[in-house]
C-alpha cells in the first residue's frame, strides 16, 4: 500500500486513540464509567447505536455479500423499525428508569440471583465470541494485504481500541463513534461514486446486469423456514432478533441507558432504526456495483490470496489450466455484458441476455471448481467472499481514496470492538464481581477492575478472531452467534413482563429454551433467523406454565 494510504490509516488510528483519551474527563466513577452520569445528547447515543451494528463486519462481510448475493440480505432488518417502537414503549423505558448499569441487573430485581447471572454468563458467551468475529474482519485484510499472520493483523486493531476504551468508558466510546460514523458514511459514500465513473456502461446497463443476475432481487416471499433471508424470515425472525439485540443486549442497552433522559433515549432508538435500513442498502449495492464493474476488468479466480498461494504450489499446473479456462471464459462474458449494454431493443436486449448469463454460468463453474481446489488444499472452508472488497479496494481504487476506506473499516471496527469490549466488562464487574465477590467496595477499585477485565476481554477476543475469520461470510457468523442465545435471552425479559411469572420458571424457561434452540441449531436445517422466534416462545412457555398461582408483581 502506497505511504499515503498509509499516512491516512496511522493518521486517523492516532487521532481516535487520542481523542478517547481526551474524552475520559468525568470517569473517575462508575456511573461516569458505566452510563456517563446519563449525560450524552440522542444524536450521539444515536450514532453510537448505529456504529455498533455497523461494524467492520459490514463493512468486509456485507459487501462481499451483496457482490455474491444482492439486495436479499436486507430483508433481516425489515423487522428492525417494529421492534423499536415496541422497545421505546416497554424495556427502554423500564431499564432506564430502574437506575441500573446492566440489563441482567433489572432481572433480581424481578426474579432472582441465578436468573439474573445465567442470563449475564449467556450474554458474555455470546458478545465475547461476536466481538472476536468483528475483529477477525479487518484483520482479514491486514493479514491479506502485509502478508503477516492473523494474530497480528488482528493486534493491530484490537490494543488501540482496548488502549481508549479502557481509559474513557462509554463515554469516550459514544463521542468516539459519532467520528467513526461520518467516515464510514463518507468512504461508501465514496467508492461508489468511483464504481460509478469507472464502470464503461451507464448506470441503467448496469443495473441490468446485476438484475439478470439476481443480484436486484429484494424480496422473497416463499415462506420455508430453511431458507435464510426471506421477507418473513426478516419480519418475524429478525423483529425478534432486533428486539432481543436492542432490547437486553448489554452493548445496546449501556447505550440508552447513557442518555440524558427517557425520551432522548427513545428518539435515538427510533432513528437508528430509520437510517438503519437504507444505510445497509448502500453496504449491500457498494457490493453489487464491485460485481457489476468485474464483469469487465477481470479478477483474480481466488480472491483469498493466501488459497490462491497454496493452490499454486501444490497443485500448479492444474490451477493454470484452470486460469486459462477461466481468462477465455471471463474475455466471452464481458463481450457479452456489452452486447447487453449496446442492445437498442428489447428482442435484442433478451438474446444478449440470455447469451450473457450462460456465460455468466461458465465463470462461476470455473470458479466453482477453483474454491473447491482450494478447499481440497487447504482443508478450509471457502471465506472467498471476505476478499472480494478488499481487493478491490487495494487494487482499484486511486490514491488516497483506498486509504479512506481502509481507514473507514477500522473506524467500522474500532466503534462495535470498544462497545462490545466495554459492555462486557460492565457486565462483568456489575453483574458478576460486584454481586458475587466484593458487594462492597470503593469506585476506584470497581474502576481498576473494570479496565482489567476491559484488558481480559480483549485478549479472549483476539483469540476468537484467529478462529472466526475461516468460518465463511463474517456477516452470517455473526448472526448465527447472535441468534443461539439471543431469542433464550429475550424470552426472560418477555417474562419479567407478565405478572404471574416467578423466578423458578424463567430459569428452568432459559435452560429448555436454551437446550430447545441447540438442537434445532445442530439437528436440523432451520434458517438461524427463526432460533429467535423459537427460543423466545420456548422460554415464555415454560416460564409461564412453571410459575405458581401466587403473583410477583413487576417492579415499575
Amino acid at each position: 500500500m502506497h505511504w499515503i494510504n498509509w499516512l491516512i490509516v496511522v493518521a486517523y488510528l492516532t487521532y481516535v486513540v487520542t481523542d478517547g483519551v481526551r474524552k475520559s474527563k468525568g470517569t473517575d466513577t462508575i456511573a461516569g464509567y458505566f452510563t456517563a452520569n446519563k449525560s450524552l445528547p440522542w444524536w450521539v447515543v444515536g450514532l453510537s447505536v448505529m456504529a455498533t451494528q455497523l461494524s467492520a463486519v459490514t463493512m468486509i462481510g456485507t459487501t462481499g455479500q451483496g457482490a455474491t448475493d444482492g439486495l436479499r440480505f436486507v430483508q433481516l432488518y425489515f423487522g428492525l423499525p417494529l421492534a423499536m417502537v415496541i422497545l421505546g414503549v416497554t424495556l427502554v423505558p423500564l431499564l432506564h428508569g430502574s437506575g441500573v448499569y446492566t440489563a441482567y441487573e433489572y432481572l433480581e430485581q424481578r426474579f432472582d440471583a441465578k436468573t439474573r447471572s445465567f442470563t449475564a454468563f449467556l450474554f458474555l458467551l455470546s458478545r465475547g465470541m461476536s466481538v472476536g468475529t468483528i475483529m477477525a474482519a479487518p484483520g482479514v485484510v491486514f493479514s491479506a494485504v502485509f502478508g503477516i499472520p492473523l494474530v497480528w493483523a488482528v493486534a493491530l486493531i484490537g490494543v488501540p481500541t482496548v488502549i481508549y476504551t479502557m481509559i474513557g468508558g462509554v463515554q469516550a466510546v459514544a463521542w468516539a463513534d459519532v467520528k467513526q460514523m461520518v467516515l464510514i458514511v463518507v468512504s461508501l459514500v465514496a467508492i461508489m461514486c468511483v464504481l460509478l465513473m469507472q464502470m464503461p456502461i451507464s448506470p441503467h446497463d448496469a443495473l441490468q446486469i446485476a438484475g439478470a443476475t439476481g443480484r436486484l432481487k429484494t424480496f422473497d416471499f416463499g415462506f420455508n423456514i430453511n431458507e435464510q433471508y426471506t421477507f418473513w424470515s426478516g419480519v418475524l425472525g429478525g423483529t425478534f432478533l432486533m428486539l432481543s439485540y436492542f432490547g437486553t443486549d448489554q452493548s445496546q442497552v449501556q447505550r440508552y441507558l447513557a442518555a440524558r433522559s427517557v425520551d432522548e433515549a427513545k428518539t435515538s432508538l427510533i432513528v437508528s432504526a430509520y437510517w438503519k435500513i437504507p444505510l445497509q442498502a448502500l453496504v449491500l449495492c457498494v457490493g453489487i456495483s464491485v460485481f457489476v464493474y468485474y464483469q469487465f476488468v477481470q479478477p483474480p479466480l481466488l480472491y483469498n490470496p493466501v488459497h490462491e498461494q497454496a493452490v499454486t504450489a501444490q497443485r500448479g499446473a492444474a490451477y493454470d489450466e484452470l486460469q486459462n479456462e477461466y481468462a477465455t471464459a471471463f474475455t466471452m462474458r464481458e463481450t457479452a455484458a456489452l452486447e447487453v449494454s449496446e442492445a437498442d431493443d428489447e428482442v435484442s436486449t433478451t438474446a444478449a441476455m440470455e447469451i450473457f448469463l450462460a456465460r455468466e454460468g461458465e465463470v462461476q463453474t470455473i470458479r466453482g471448481r477453483a474454491l473447491s481446489m482450494a478447499e481440497e488444499v487447504t482443508g478450509e472452508s471457502s471465506r472467498d467472499v471476505n476478499y472480494i472488497i478488499p481487493h478491490f479496494v487495494l487494487n482499484e481504487l486511486p490514491l488516497g481514496l483506498a486509504g479512506l476506506f481502509i481507514a473507514g473499516i477500522i473506524a467500522a471496527a474500532m466503534s462495535s470492538i470498544s462497545s462490545e469490549l466495554n459492555s462486557l466488562a460492565t457486565t462483568s464487574v456489575i453483574d458478576f464481581y460486584r454481586r458475587w465477590v466484593r458487594p462492597e467496595a470503593s469506585d476506584s477499585h470497581y474502576l481498576a477492575v473494570s479496565r482489567g477485565a476491559t484488558a481480559l476481554w480483549g485478549l479472549f477476543a483476539c483469540v476468537v478472531a484467529t478462529y472466526a475469520a475461516t468460518l465463511g461470510s463474517l456477516i452470517e457468523v455473526v448472526n448465527r452467534f447472535g441468534s443461539f442465545f439471543y431469542g433464550s435471552i429475550l424470552g426472560v425479559f418477555l417474562l419479567a413482563m407478565i405478572p404471574r411469572a416467578r423466578g423458578t420458571g424463567a430459569f428452568v424457561g432459559l435452560l429448555v429454551g436454551m437446550t430447545v434452540v441447540g438442537f434445532v441449531n445442530f439437528g436440523t436445517d432451520v434458517a438461524y433467523l427463526w432460533q429467535n422466534v423459537i427460543g423466545a416462545g420456548v422460554v415464555v412457555v415454560v416460564g409461564v406454565a412453571l410459575s405458581g398461582s401466587e403473583r410477583k408483581p413487576a417492579l415499575p
